[in-house]
């Protein structure tokens, strides 16, 4: 049997949901049997892949960079799981959202600078008005709460999608948890 082609990706976020996958510790090994990781922020791959099975997605959608990269994820990827509070709801990067981009970007670049205030223009991603869940951009198909949410979560997820079923998580997270 082959391998089911697994990726992950964070967008807006803090990469938290990443360190409880890594928190899976020897199970990480058990599921080296079953997946083959063909992108990650994790491994040194560049270009998102083709014919991905199952996506896992942190973060929410701030910039251009961030809408490029789900909707190219969501085309080439059969399942795509919102993986944790900001791709779910936005969360904490839609404390911005009540400001003006330029409101965001003045504070933080000139009035809280020391040196050379100004705000980044060059390989800065162009930040979008508001920051968003995912699901508000692309279909997803399976919705993962919790910021982050535990590794035994994030097991369960992933073992229930390689069984072929889809994962019932209302005894196992909630938001924020």
């Amino acid at each position: 049997m082959s391998k089911a082609r697994v990726a992950t990706l964070w967008l807006d976020g803090c990469s938290g949901c990443h360190m409880s996958l890594l928190d899976m510790d020897e199970r990480l090994l058990e599921l080296a049997g079953k997946i083959e990781m063909v992108f990650s922020p994790l491994v040194d791959q560049k270009e998102f892949p083709e014919n991905v099975d199952v996506a896992l997605v942190e973060g929410a959608v701030s910039s251009d960079e961030d809408l490029e990269k789900i909707l190219k994820v969501r085309a080439r990827s059969k399942l795509l799981v919102s993986l944790g509070d900001c791709a779910v709801t936005a969360n904490i990067p839609s404390m911005r959202n009540p400001f003006k981009v330029k409101d965001v970007l003045d504070r933080a670049y000139i009035e809280n600078a020391t040196l050379n205030p100004g705000a980044p223009v060059d390989a800065v991603p162009t930040l979008r008005p508001q920051a968003r869940p995912i699901h508000e951009f692309v279909n997803v198909d399976v919705f993962v709460p919790g910021c982050p949410p535990s590794a035994d979560t994030i097991y369960f997820v992933l073992a229930e999608i390689l069984e072929g079923r889809v994962p019932d998580l209302g005894a196992k997270t909630r938001f924020g948890a």
